[in-house]
Order: C-alpha cells, then structure tokens, then sequence
C-alpha cells in the first residue's frame, strides 16, 4: 500500500468516530421535527446525556448502566422541552433555547461536584470500563484489509450510530407509526382527525430523540475526553447537529454521510498537508462552524420541496383551533 493511501484511510478512519457525536445529535433532532417541533435544545440535552452517562460509568463502572443514564438523561430534558411545548403551548425557539442553557450548567454544576469530591481533583472512569468501551472490535471481521480496521475495530458508539440511523430510517419509511409521525409533522389536524393521537406520538419520539442526542454527550465524554470529566466537553456539537439535520434534509441516511463529512473537518488539523503546516490549529477549530454556515445559506437557497423542513414544524398545534 503507498503512504499516500495509507495517510488517507488513516485520516477516513478517524474521520468516522469523530462524526459520531454529531450523528447522534442529527437523528435525535431529525426523529423530534418529524413530529413537527423544532427542538433547538439539542446542545443541552448531549450535556445531559454526558453527565449521566458519565455518572454511570463512575459509579456502576458498567457500560450498559452508562448508555441507559445517558438516553435517560437526553429524554429527560426533552421531556421538559415537550411540556412545555406540547401540553403548555410554549414558543418552541424559546424553549430549545432555555434547555440549552439548563443543561450546560447542570451538566458542569453536577461534573464539578464530583470533581471536587475527589480526592484527586480529578474524575475519570475505570481503566476496565474504558476499555469495553473503545475495544469493540469483531472478530474476523476487523482482519479484512482496510475496511477492517475502519469499520470493524472501533467503539461501541459507532457500531450503536450506524444501527440507530439505518433503524431510524426503516421505522420512518417503512412502518405505518413511522408514517403517522410523518403525517403529523406534515398536517397535525388531518392526522388527529384521521384518528392519530397526535398528542402521544409527539412526546414519545421527543423523548426518544432527546434520548438519542444524550448517547451522543456520552461519547463525547467516554470517547472524545478519554472518559474524563471536562467542563464545557461538548463544546458546540449540538449546534452543529442542529445544521446537520437541514444538510441531510431530515433524512436518517444522508445523517451518515453529514457526519462523516464534519467528522472530517474536526480532525483535518491532525492531517494536514505540508504545505498547511504553517495555518494555526485554532483556524482549522474554526472550519467545522464556517463550513455549518455556509451550509445553511446553500441549502436554504437550494432545497427541493421533498426535502424540505416537516410544515408543521416549530408551529404548536392545538386541538381545539383545528
């Protein structure tokens, strides 16, 4: 194998885990507009997810125990997000604005208590944990040349990704719930008048999208800070996940691709040619926000009407107007 291909596939192979964070956040947001409610509190809940997930591993120093407290963490502050949007009729902006808010600082008031009830100042998982973690790979499977060791000998967090974002987009094409919660999102009173408990269906995949989005705090915790606790570990993601969803046009396969193309530009710094060796690393920290920007105006102007935001989406539907 030449070095050129080799420096390349070992910079897809970092590509692929580095997107991840970012994946879990597009398809918990893409599940929740959907159901026709714009969740801008995507940041907050990963924060959420994060600690939990973090407390979990702490504690119980058990992967399984982790992952459930970080969906439970995520589902927990969209279930605030969903009372006050869906039974109390808040302004949807507004509200995923506030949990942004209230997660970040519940998230660190939590992590820095930990932090300081140690005796080390420091809070970091056990050796053992991390290693289930981040040694998943699959027999056989991670020999294959070149994609083996890309796609085979990874974390637990890629292998889960990729099953949550294929199952996602079975459920929301293929079965007739998945249907329903299309229809709603669409036209909540041609769907409730068709029999559609619209109210239900709303928070149950609000719930399950925030609890997504809180795996994907978790990865950031277990994966990106080597399962340390840092303040402000997420740092951003979860406004890049809320641009994701319009690139990948609210559609769980394109989420694949979207985060393996972020995933990319968070790590170019780490492999960057010779020529750009002279570019300070805070520049290239700088590319992934430019490049969501630019994104956004591309898509806005360029957007076919299939592929366009749910129409009910950011607009509370009440039963009694329909």
């Amino acid at each position: 194998m030449s070095e050129g291909l080799s420096y390349f596939l070992s910079f897809l192979a970092a590509a692929i885990p580095a997107g991840m964070p970012l994946l879990y956040g597009t398809l918990g947001e893409i599940l929740t507009e959907k159901g026709g409610n714009l969740n801008l509190g995507v940041e907050g809940m990963m924060y959420m997810g994060a600690i939990f997930g973090f407390v979990g591993g702490y504690y119980a120093d058990s992967v399984l125990v982790m992952l459930l407290l970080a969906f439970a963490g995520g589902a927990l502050g969209a279930l605030i997000y969903a009372v006050l949007t869906v039974t109390l009729k808040a302004n949807q902006n507004v509200t995923g604005l506030t949990l942004t808010i209230f997660g970040t600082g519940l998230a660190n008031f939590i992590g820095e208590n930990i932090v300081l009830s140690s005796p080390s100042q420091t809070a970091k998982v056990s050796d053992a944990l991390m290693a289930r973690i981040t040694n998943a790979g699959i027999p056989l499977l991670k020999e294959i040349p070149i994609l083996g060791p890309m796609l085979f000998d990874t974390n637990i967090f890629v292998y889960l990704g990729i099953a949550i974002a294929v199952g996602m987009g079975l459920y929301l094409n293929h079965t007739r719930k998945g249907l329903n919660l299309r229809a709603i999102g669409e036209n909540p009173a041609a769907a409730d008048a068709a029999g559609v408990n619209v109210t239900l269906y709303k928070y149950a995949h609000i719930l399950v999208g925030g609890g997504v989005c809180g795996i994907g705090g978790a990865y950031v915790t277990f994966v990106t800070c080597s399962g340390m606790w840092i303040q402000d570990c997420v740092g951003g993601l979860g406004w890049i996940a809320v641009a994701l969803v319009i690139f990948a046009s609210w559609s769980p396969y394109r989420a694949l691709l979207g985060s393996l193309v972020f995933g990319a530009l968070r790590v170019v710094q780490f492999y960057k040619p010779a020529f750009m060796r002279g570019i300070s690393d805070p520049l290239f920290s700088m590319i992934p926000f430019l490049v969501t920007a630019i994104v956004l105006v591309i898509t806005s102007i360029r957007l076919r009407p299939e592929r366009m935001q749910p129409k009910g989406c950011g607009t509370n539907y009440d039963r009694e107007e329909r």
